[in-house]
């Protein structure tokens, strides 16, 4: 798995490591991390979506997580999540993630997950419409 530098169009949310998040070691719990990545995967999509009325009649579940641990977070630790998709084929996407400590602008965690868009009443994978995948991919942060 790659750690490509964030590109300019990434979508960016900032954080704070809570205590609940702490483990028995001291850091941040991995299983922290995993939910962070696809906390602002969501905001992403929320921001290019607001849920209501006319939102999408899709939904994304994660088919593969791939994550890179690298150095710890700690309770108070302000994060910089970015997130973009790389690329989108049929009904799934792969989304980048990484999350860095804003006081030293250490990477802590690369993340590569691929989605999968399904349809809300179903529950059958569709096919990403043509739009939303140009949006997905050149941003709209």
């Amino acid at each position: 798995m790659d750690t490509p530098p964030v590109p300019t169009h990434a979508f960016t949310y900032f954080f704070t490591v809570a205590e609940s998040d702490i483990d028995q070691l001291g850091h941040a719990n991995n299983v922290a991390y995993v939910r962070w990545v696809q906390d602002v995967a969501a905001a992403h999509w929320h921001h290019l979506y607001p849920t209501g009325p006319k939102s999408p009649p899709q939904v994304w579940v994660v088919q593969e997580h791939q994550v890179r641990y690298l150095r710890s977070a700690y309770a108070g630790d302000e994060l910089r999540t970015s997130t973009w998709v790389a690329d989108v084929k049929g009904a799934s996407s792969k989304r980048l993630t990484r999350i860095e400590r804003v006081a030293d602008g250490q990477l802590l965690c690369a993340a590569e997950t691929q989605w999968v868009l399904l349809d809300a009443g179903s529950g059958r994978p569709v096919r990403v419409p043509g739009e939303v995948a140009t949006l997905l991919i050149n941003g709209n942060s």
